[in-house]
């Protein structure tokens, strides 16, 4: 059936079931909120530009995506398969975030670092366009945390987190 001649409720329903079949990396987006440090996993990063690096990412929903679409400045944290369970705990509404066991620090100009992360850029929200009932942000990165390593990436693919491994590689 051509997309256009779809009902509504079908589109929604095969748009979902796209993406679904379309794998995402999965990172934690971090601000300073109003009363305390607040976070969620994501899975819509994308980069941008290199030059200057940039990126974006969408949000709905929750009162943590409210307090990120306001914040001026955000830590995007790329996660990998060691991180696993900090990435289930900020994709899970009304989970505790931010406790003393989660190896988090202030930086120096106010926001959350996940340190178990092997990757964190620290942005510049410089664009918020609504779509649907979604924002898109792209920001601009300011500061890149981390290193290059071997870990092995974490992707969000049929409702389900995976691994990439060197097995998997097919090409």
């Amino acid at each position: 059936m051509p997309l256009s001649s779809a009902p509504a409720d079908t589109t929604h329903h095969l748009f979902r079931s796209a993406f679904r079949t379309h794998p995402a990396g999965v990172a934690v987006v971090t601000a300073a909120g109003e009363r305390g440090p607040v976070g969620l996993t994501a899975s819509s990063v994308a980069s941008v530009s290199a030059d200057p690096p940039a990126l974006s990412f969408s949000l709905s929903g929750s009162r943590s995506a409210e307090q990120l679409i306001q914040a001026e400045t955000v830590v995007v944290h790329m996660m990998d398969a060691g991180q696993l369970e900090l990435a289930k705990t900020f994709s899970r509404p009304g989970t505790e975030r931010f406790t003393a066991g989660m190896d988090w620090v202030t930086l120096p100009t106010g926001e959350p670092l996940l340190r178990a992360a092997p990757w964190a850029l620290r942005c510049r929200i410089t664009h918020r366009v609504p779509v649907g009932t979604s924002i898109l942000l792209a920001a601009e990165v300011l500061e890149i945390h981390g290193a290059p390593g071997t870990a092995e990436p974490l992707v969000y693919h049929d409702r389900s987190f995976h691994r990439l491994t060197d097995a998997s590689r097919i090409g």
